[in-house]
């Protein structure tokens, strides 16, 4: 089945079926499971994003973005239009606006270009921009070999994106709840002192503690298990809090078998 029929049935899935039964037909197949004390515990249950055939498809799916053969890519999946994260773009085109039409983005963990080819119509009425993804280096060395343009740059660290490019914003879209120490890497970030960060796609819990799952993708996607947190949301707010002020924050409208609330953040340095 293509990942375009795939997707007409999840809508119809979303349009007709209550929030509570997607939440527990979800759950019985795919989504997230448990409650473990520590990532050495999850992580061995877990394939990670190492496996080639994950990779692989990535590499597919983006190079048919790249050569206009499919409109965009998200997680190796591809879909007939682009599907915007407008805030995430608001965001960044007001940056843009402030900044005299030129933006420096680093986007952490961006794949190899999927965020990038999603807003590229826009970033290319600037009058400057360059998008640098900071990825894994297998990710890099074959976004450097197929992908890398006058635009769009990889780099194996965030240090060696900031000795060639002077960052104006971080972007973290779906990729601080994967790793091991989240809390490190935000450490890390405020340390460099962008003056502008995005959190997009982040999943959040009413709970009092930030939770470690295990992910388990569907297997039309591609068959893995990932370690993955949902966050208090004060918590995590307050991280950035005494260094950064929220300017906005949104929902991600998307319902899974955790009672969560997806989120995005769009903050400024003091």
């Amino acid at each position: 089945m293509t990942d375009s029929k795939h997707q007409k049935i999840a809508k119809i899935v979303r349009d007709f079926i209550p929030p509570f039964l997607i939440r527990k037909i979800t759950g019985i197949f795919y989504g997230w499971r448990g409650n473990y004390s520590s990532w050495e515990a999850a992580n061995k249950k877990c394939t990670g994003y190492n496996a080639s055939h994950i990779l692989d498809k990535v590499i597919q799916s983006s190079l048919k973005v790249k050569d206009g053969g499919v409109a965009y890519e998200r997680d190796s999946v591809t879909f007939d239009k682009i599907i915007y994260s407008f805030p995430v773009l608001a965001g960044l085109m007001w940056i843009a606006a402030r900044n005299d039409g030129r933006i420096n983005v680093l986007d952490f963990g961006g794949s190899l270009g999927s965020s990038y080819f999603q807003n590229k119509k826009f970033l290319e009425s600037l009058k400057e921009f360059n998008w640098c993804i900071v990825e894994q280096p297998h990710y890099v060395k074959i976004g450097k070999e197929k992908f890398a343009g006058p635009n769009l740059h990889f780099f194996y660290s965030i240090d060696e994106c900031l000795r060639s490019f002077t960052v104006d914003v971080m972007i973290f879209s779906s990729v601080l709840q994967y790793l091991e120490k989240p809390y490190g890497l935000i450490d890390e970030i405020i340390s460099k002192n962008p003056k502008y960060i995005i959190i997009d796609l982040t999943r959040f819990i009413n709970e009092e503690n930030d939770r470690l799952t295990i992910q388990k993708v569907p297997g039309w996607i591609y068959k893995a298990k990932y370690c993955c947190w949902f966050f208090n949301e004060e918590k995590f707010r307050n991280y950035f809090s005494p260094f950064y002020d929220l300017v906005f924050d949104f929902e991600i409208p998307e319902t899974i078998n955790i009672r969560s609330v997806c989120k995005g953040y769009f903050f400024q340095k003091k």
